[in-house]
């Protein structure tokens, strides 16, 4: 009798080895904002294995740090990810543009 879960669309069960990563993030959520539609799943420290920059605050995400990856929602690949420190993320609507000051 087969063990473990059934395989995927058109699958046969296979190697769960392919699956693994993506087994260790966290679900998929979709956010609305005034800056668009985004994808977001979190990352565990234990599943970040790469060294990232935040582009909230432009600090690296060392591995095995927790934080949160975001894309486009309508976006064409992975190319459009961003790996985010979660306040950093919670911030981005009130940071400013850089190079720009408020009032100024």
């Amino acid at each position: 009798m087969p063990r473990g879960r059934p395989g995927g669309p058109g699958g046969s069960g296979g190697d769960d080895a392919a699956d693994g990563p993506a087994l260790r993030l966290g679900p998929e959520r979709t956010e609305s904002a005034p800056d668009g539609d985004w994808v977001v799943r979190m990352v565990p420290g234990a599943a970040s294995t790469k060294t990232y920059r935040c582009p909230g605050c432009d600090q690296e995400i060392p591995p095995g740090t927790a934080h949160l990856v975001a894309w486009p929602a309508y976006s064409q690949g992975p190319a459009d990810r961003r790996h985010w420190h979660n306040p950093c993320w919670q911030r981005r609507l009130r940071r400013h543009p850089r190079g720009r000051r408020a009032g100024g």
